[in-house]
């Protein structure tokens, strides 16, 4: 019977699970700053993909104790499930981190129950936090009144974030930083008595970086705040600039980049203050950026039910050239798209199924350097019919029949992927002006590069497989043939043999399946010869087998090559 379910001693072992997960999460995570310090940036990649994976190990360390622990029949009483809930939430009203303890009952829950058993009796589908916060909470800012003396404050604001290594030169730091101040703001702002500076606690790292994160504020306006601290091996610590621009702190805390490492006590309340100085941000992404991306999966499904629930918004196929492997649908006033795997691919792909999967999984724990869009996955989503347009439907239900299916009102998709929606970089090239063509297929090429230097390289380069940002950014995001570089073999073609070589429909050198030649490139990748002949002129070492080699032998030696999140010479002029 339900009255002598053991419903607390469940639910304390589930919060149990989530203790150890936090635990270890936190581990990984405190060891930033000293990574940071020695300039482990090996370890500091290693560290970020085993924190990603901790989440799904944990889970599945959890929901093995589960039934080891009490009786199957009586645990995967689903119609019991209420009492666990409730007996939980009285566990996490008092927590700091509850609404993430929320979303870890939901990954359990999953884990024992199929997804039709989903209900908000069950489970967390909306949060039950907002009415249950109200304790006393931890100051986690440090605050700077300047008083129109931005030198004195500089140099309090970098004495309180010191290292165990020393500043590489403290006085030109404060020189720089406080010139890059004045330049940013209007000269008023600067004399303003009620100038009040709040930066963040914690220091937040991620790859080769550390960044004092914050805001600028007076009585009636305010600016985002973030210095990135560099180490310069050898010989110490630098701030590389200051950066006050709200879309390029946005870009900072982008959907295309590696989680952030920080020492958060009371994560909702980061995010809220996150939230404050980048309005444009879901919270569903700032929760992600600081590396809770499942949390951030919670807050993304809420927010797509409640604009399905409110708008009339309908499921139309994405614009752009139809995908060989995915099929990709999205909803108009939803800034995403979601894609699914087709269940036959063109004969010219050479990948199956489980490749595909383990392509898009593997975006998620690779530094995706700015450059290849975050991904999440979904399993048996269920969206009403009504809620698609036909001529969608019905190319889903053909491409894809053992993915999508209609039961009755309710569309199931059972496996898919949501990115943000992008402008495909070949609809954007058809109508953009001649500045904007140069800045894209600029930003295009350094897109390549710098995939290549975090040591991936995207296989099919081809416009479609690109999209433009709203801040024009150029960012991959089909992942079917993406590969390590190291494992790709460059070559340059060889001499023709006989003159006759030249004319024959066959190459006359063989091609093993890892053989790639750049000499290719300009033909398969522009149709358009202007655009051909400008993308030469800006990156036409892409096209040249040793300059793929040169990028494997510093990867091979151990080498992280620097991808800065920001642009550093405009600023650093100062």
């Amino acid at each position: 019977m339900a009255q002598q379910w053991p419903a607390a001693d469940i639910a304390r072992a589930i919060l149990e699970g989530f203790d150890d997960y936090r635990e270890h999460f936190r581990q990984i995570t405190d060891g930033a700053r000293a990574r940071f310090e020695q300039a482990q940036w090996q370890e500091a990649q290693r560290a970020s993909a085993a924190r990603i994976a901790l989440y799904e190990e944990k889970v599945a360390e959890t929901a093995q104790r589960l039934p080891q622990a009490f009786d199957a029949q009586v645990l995967l009483d689903v119609q019991a499930w209420p009492l666990v809930k409730s007996a939980y939430i009285a566990l996490i009203n008092l927590r700091f981190d509850d609404e993430l303890a929320e979303t870890w009952f939901n990954s359990i829950f999953c884990n024992l129950f199929s997804h039709d058993c989903i209900s908000d009796g069950t489970m967390f589908v909306h949060t039950t936090r907002p009415s249950l916060r109200g304790q006393e909470r931890a100051v986690q800012t440090r605050t700077y009144r300047p008083h129109g003396k931005l030198d004195e404050m500089l140099a309090q604001l970098f004495a309180d974030y010191a290292f165990d290594v020393p500043y590489a030169d403290p006085a030109g730091d404060l020189q720089r930083m406080e010139a890059q101040l004045r330049a940013s703001l209007p000269d008023w702002v600067c004399k303003d008595p009620a100038l009040t500076v709040e930066l963040f606690s914690s220091v937040l790292y991620r790859n080769k970086g550390a960044y004092l994160v914050g805001r600028l504020y007076t009585r009636d306006e305010q600016w985002p705040l973030v210095i990135p601290l560099l180490n310069r091996e050898g010989l110490g610590i630098q701030a590389d600039v200051l950066i006050t621009d709200e879309a390029e702190v946005s870009i900072i805390f982008s959907f295309t980049r590696t989680y952030f490492m920080v020492d958060v006590a009371i994560p909702a309340e980061f995010v809220g203050f996150l939230k404050r100085i980048l309005p444009g941000k879901h919270i569903a992404e700032l929760y992600t950026s600081i590396g809770f991306y499942k949390h951030g999966k919670s807050e993304f499904y809420r927010a797509l039910i409640g604009h399905l629930a409110t708008t009339d918004d309908r499921f139309v196929m994405a614009p752009g050239v139809r995908g060989m492997v995915m099929s990709v649908f999205t909803l108009t006033g939803f800034n995403t798209v979601f894609k699914i795997i087709k269940d036959r691919f063109s004969p010219s792909k050479s990948v199956d199924h489980a490749t595909v999967i383990e392509k898009y999984r593997l975006v998620k724990s690779v530094d995706r350097v700015g450059r290849m869009a975050d991904t999440q996955e979904f399993s048996d989503f269920r969206f009403p019919l009504s809620k698609f347009e036909p001529e969608c439907l019905a190319e889903l239900l053909e491409v894809a029949p053992s993915t999508v299916e209609v039961q009755g009102d309710t569309v199931l998709v059972r496996h898919c992927w949501t990115e943000r929606r992008m402008i495909p970089l070949n609809l954007y090239l058809e109508n953009a002006s001649e500045a904007q063509v140069l800045h894209a297929l600029e930003d295009y090429g350094l897109a390549i590069k710098q995939l290549a230097a975090a040591n991936i390289f995207p296989g099919d380069m081809l416009l479609k497989n690109f999209g433009v940002t709203r801040h024009g950014r150029v960012v991959f995001y089909d992942y079917d043939e993406i590969s390590f570089l190291t494992e790709v073999n460059f070559r340059h073609i060889p001499p023709p043999r006989y003159p006759e070589d030249e004319m024959s429909a066959e190459p006359w050198y063989s091609v093993g399946p890892h053989d790639v030649f750049p000499e290719e490139f300009p033909r398969f990748l522009f149709v358009d010869l202007a655009q051909r002949r400008l993308f030469a002129k800006l990156h036409g070492d892409l096209y040249d087998a040793d300059y793929w080699k040169s990028l494997q032998s510093a990867i091979r030696e151990g080498k992280v090559i620097d991808v800065f999140p920001y642009r550093r010479k405009a600023l650093a002029a100062g």
